[in-house]
C-alpha cells in the first residue's frame, strides 16, 4: 500500500446523497454526488426507506462517473473507504454492503470511518481551507474546533488532531436543518426548507417576533467554573413549536402569516444561539480556528454571523466549498487517506455500520 499519496475511494451513504469520491493523498480526484432529495419532498422530510432504495439504485452509476472522472481503475487504487455512521441504519447498510463487496472482489483494504470527523477531513484536501503545512500538504490548525450543522446533525468539536476528537455540544432532539425543514412545512414552504427560509428570510424582519433561544437559561448554562447540564447544547424543538403557534394565532385572527417576518425570525433565533454557543465553546476551551461544515453552512445569514462573531473572539475561520460540506464522498477518502498517511491498519470485514457511532471513534478496527 502506498502510505505517501494513497489512492483512496471513499463512499458515502449516510443520508439521502449517495457520493462517491476519489484522492489521491490530498488531491481531489472526483467527487460525484446523486441525492434522492426529490423523492422525498411530498413528505417534506427524507424517509429512511426510500433514502435506503435510492441508494441502491444510484451506487453503481456514482461508482462508474466517480472512476471515470478520475481516470483510475479498481485495481489501481491503494484502499476503499466508506462512512460507518453515524447516519440513518438502512442507509449506512447500503455504502457498508456495496464497500465490502468492492474489498473482497477487489482485495483492497477497507477503512470504516466517521462521517462527522470527515467533515473535518475534508479541509485537509488542497482546496485551500487550511494552510498548507512544511510539507506542502494541508495540515489541521492547532487550537482547531468545527461546527457542524445539517439535516441530521449539529455539532461543536474539539479537534486536537484527526485521530483524536471531541464532542463538546450538539442538539438534544432537532438538528438545525431538521427544524428548518419543519418549519418550512408550518408555512406551506415544501421540502427541503433551508433554501426557500434563507431566501424568504432576506425580505423579513428578523426581529420581528421574539422565538426562543432553547436551553440558554441559567439552569442549563450554569458557568465556566460549575457548568451546567446543556452549556454546549442545543434544542430546537421548542422554537418549531413556538412557530408553530404563531403560525396559528395569526390564522385564528383571519389574517395572513407574514411569511417573510416569521422566516426571517425563526432563521435569526437558529444562527443567533448555534453561533453563541459554538463562541462559548470556542472560548472556554481555547478554540482559536474553526472550520464551519454541514449542509447548513451554505445558509448566508449563518455564514455571515458566525463570520461576524468569530472576527469578533478572534477566532479564524474556515469555510469548504459548499460542494464539499453536504455530505460527499470525497470527504470520506480524505479522511481516510490521511488515516492511511500517518500509518493506521484497515478496518475487519466484520464490522457492522453504526448509526449512533460516537465521534470520538473515527476509524473502526
Amino acid at each position: 500500500m502506498n502510505r505517501t499519496e494513497p489512492l483512496i475511494l471513499g463512499i458515502e451513504s449516510s443520508c439521502d446523497e449517495t457520493g462517491v469520491g476519489i484522492v489521491r493523498g490530498s488531491t481531489l480526484l472526483s467527487n460525484t454526488v446523486s441525492s434522492s432529495m426529490d423523492e422525498h419532498v411530498r413528505f417534506g422530510g427524507v424517509i429512511p426507506e426510500i433514502a435506503s432504495r435510492a441508494h441502491l439504485e444510484a451506487i453503481v452509476p456514482a461508482l462508474d462517473a466517480a472512476l471515470k472522472e478520475a481516470g483510475v481503475t479498481l485495481d489501481e487504487l491503494d484502499g476503499i473507504a466508506v462512512t460507518a455512521g453515524p447516519g440513518l441504519a438502512g442507509a449506512l447498510m447500503v455504502g457498508v454492503s456495496a464497500a465490502k463487496a468492492l474489498a473482497v472482489a477487489t482485495g483492497k483494504p477497507l477503512f470504516a470511518i466517521n462521517h462527522l470527523v470527515a467533515h473535518v477531513a475534508v479541509g485537509l484536501l488542497d482546496q485551500q481551507v487550511f494552510a498548507p503545512g512544511p510539507e506542502g500538504s494541508a495540515t489541521l490548525p492547532e487550537n482547531l474546533g468545527a461546527l457542524l450543522v445539517s439535516g441530521g446533525h449539529t455539532e461543536v468539536l474539539r479537534v486536537r488532531s484527526i485521530h483524536d476528537v471531541e464532542l463538546l455540544g450538539s442538539t438534544i432532539d432537532d438538528a438545525a436543518g431538521e427544524a428548518y425543514d419543519k418549519v418550512a412545512r408550518l408555512l406551506g414552504l415544501g421540502y427541503p426548507g433551508g433554501p426557500v427560509i434563507d431566501r424568504l428570510a432576506r425580505d423579513g424582519d428578523p426581529k420581528a417576533i421574539r422565538f426562543p433561544r432553547g436551553l440558554t437559561q441559567p439552569k442549563y448554562m450554569g458557568t465556566a467554573d460549575e457548568p451546567g447540564p446543556h452549556r454546549y447544547d442545543w434544542s430546537f424543538s421548542g422554537l418549531k413549536t413556538a412557530v408553530a403557534r404563531c403560525v396559528e394565532q395569526f390564522e385564528a385572527r383571519g389574517e395572513e402569516p407574514p411569511v417573510e417576518d416569521i422566516a426571517a425570525s425563526f432563521q435569526e433565533a437558529v444562527v443567533d444561539v448555534v453561533t453563541a454557543k459554538a463562541m462559548l465553546a470556542c472560548k472556554e476551551h481555547g478554540i482559536t480556528e474553526l472550520l464551519l461544515g454541514g449542509g447548513v453552512a451554505a445558509n448566508a445569514r449563518l455564514r455571515e454571523l458566525t463570520a461576524k462573531r468569530c472576527a469578533s473572539n478572534g477566532i479564524t475561520l474556515h469555510v469548504p466549498p459548499i460542494s464539499l460540506c453536504t455530505d460527499n464522498g470525497a470527504m470520506v477518502a480524505a479522511l481516510a487517506s490521511r488515516l492511511v498517511m500517518d500509518g493506521a491498519e484497515p478496518s475487519s470485514l466484520g464490522f457492522a455500520p453504526d448509526s449512533s457511532l460516537p465521534v470520538s471513534t473515527v476509524l473502526l478496527p
